[in-house]
């Protein structure tokens, strides 16, 4: 057998011991994602977690929940299906695909009943957590009622959330018109910003990513991303990374590259400029300080329309604030999102101002399914779950916490070359060389598949594909935290 094949199995029979060992039963697991209160809102001090011993295997946090038996097909069998019938541009990640049929809160399980952290969030996707009573019950007691009409007829549901989703917006976004994807809200935005001024010309980051339709890969700028057609009046600036970038940390000389674009690459006016707050995608990165002042003002006085693209940073996720973009002080002429807004319902929304709004109404733009009484039924239930159990302010705790601890474990191990990111949004970037940064894809891809084996699921992103995307649901615990470094840490210890 393999060395890593060796050690896989080593860790699958140390782990299925503990896992059996711990508490089991059928109660309710939405104990465990309880909301922290305000009085306990101090983050503790770095490294407080670290495990004494690298050698110890990790134990996965006790959790009061076991699935029910499952009886359906086998992941071979699953895989093979997927092979003879769906596209075979569905990748998927590890060596040994996992067959997940049961989720709850921040856990997630196989066809045999294994428990898994879930670090990734289907993508920065599950907010409240798999599967919770609340999410749940709205789909369930609306679906029983109306499962769909049209927006052409009144309904509650549709205007109740709206409502409720505006008054989450700063200024004067609160015209809402619902999508079912990010894709679809990006593309919105990116039309509605060339009617309103009558310009085509976007201007995007580099190593942004905002959808894979026909406007948006035009404004995502990764070519692993971006397929050979037609994508036209779409100019990519230099990105603000800390991290890689030309300029470090100063926002303002990155920004300058967007007056360049518009000087010289423009008729002097633009439709608008797209940007995420922290490009997830692109490898969890944390645009420099005081770049989205300068490049909006930049950009206004040109006569473009700011768009903050929320899809992964907003509801929540960055904890100190409840939008991405608030960070750095700015109000966005529109916003779209998707993502955590349903919790894993097919759910997007752009919010714009009243006035922005007007120019759909010179021709027909209509959604059959954006609306949807099921959809806006859960994305409501989303913001009164985030406001009645402190996701926020559980993000803002639980994610510093984390980053510390991910942190410190780059006086440990040099592969780390950083970590970065806010809230329960961060990033952790493998090298092969802290001073010339090269990335260390494989080790990425072999750090990833062991601490599967051990319990922990990541995703992986970056331009490169060395950086680790931590995005769990937000109602994670300081137990889950440690278990996840003390993996990793385990995990980079081998290698």
């Amino acid at each position: 057998m393999a060395p890593m094949s060796l050690m896989n199995a080593m860790i699958r029979r140390a782990l299925s011991s503990i896992e059996s060992a711990g508490p089991r039963g059928g109660g309710r697991a939405g104990r465990r994602c309880c909301a922290f209160s305000s009085q306990a809102a101090a983050v503790p001090k770095e490294g407080s977690g670290m495990s004494e011993n690298v050698n110890e295997i990790p134990k996965l946090p006790p959790f009061d929940y076991t699935p029910p038996p499952y009886d359906g097909p086998s992941a071979a069998e699953i895989l093979r299906k997927r092979k003879e019938f769906l596209s075979p541009s569905m990748l998927t990640f590890y060596q040994q695909p996992l067959n997940i049929v049961d989720g709850k809160m921040q856990y997630l399980f196989d066809e045999n009943g294994r428990r898994y952290l879930d670090a990734f969030g289907g993508i920065a996707t599950v907010c409240c957590g798999h599967c919770h009573p609340d999410v749940v019950n709205a789909i369930v007691n609306q679906t029983k009622r109306l499962q769909h009409s049209t927006i052409l007829y009144l309904n509650p549901s549709i205007a109740d959330f709206a409502e409720s989703l505006a008054s989450k917006l700063p200024g004067d976004l609160k015209v809402v018109f619902f999508t079912n994807s990010g894709t679809e809200a990006n593309e919105l935005a990116l039309m509605t910003a060339r009617l309103y001024t009558g310009c085509h010309d976007i201007i995007s980051l580099r190593n942004s990513y905002h959808g894979n339709a026909a406007g948006t890969m035009g404004a995502t700028a990764q070519r692993s991303w971006k397929f050979n057609v037609i994508q036209s009046g779409v100019h990519h600036a230099v990105n603000p990374d800390p991290y890689r970038g030309l300029f470090g940390s100063d926002g303002q000389k990155y920004a300058k590259d967007v007056q360049d674009i518009i000087d010289y690459g423009t008729s002097g006016h633009v439709a608008g400029f797209i940007c995420e707050a922290i490009q997830g995608v692109g490898g969890i990165v944390d645009l420099a300080p005081g770049y989205l002042p300068a490049a909006y003002d930049i950009v206004k006085k040109a006569g473009g329309l700011c768009i903050a693209d929320e899809v992964q940073s907003g509801f929540a996720r960055t904890g100190s604030h409840y939008w991405g973009f608030e960070a750095q002080g700015v109000i966005p002429d529109i916003v779209t999102m998707a993502k955590g807004i349903g919790n894993g319902i097919p759910l997007g929304a752009v919010v714009t101002t009243p006035e922005i709004a007007q120019v759909l109404t010179r021709r027909s733009y209509f959604n059959t399914f954006g609306g949807n009484p099921v959809c806006t039924a859960a994305g409501h239930a989303v913001l009164r779950v985030i406001e009645k159990e402190n996701l926020q302010e559980n993000a803002f705790r639980v994610g510093s916490y984390l980053k510390q601890r991910l942190t410190a474990l780059m006086d440990k191990y040099e592969i780390i070359g950083d970590v970065r990111g806010r809230g329960l949004m961060l990033g952790v970037e493998l090298v092969t060389d802290r001073q010339l940064k090269t990335p260390a894809m494989a080790e990425t891809l072999r750090v990833m598949d062991r601490m599967k084996e051990m319990g922990v699921l990541i995703g992986k992103g970056g331009f490169f594909g060395n950086v680790f995307r931590i995005t769990p649901p937000l109602c994670f615990t300081m137990e889950d935290a440690d278990f996840l470094v003390d993996v990793m840490d385990y995990t980079l210890s081998k290698i």
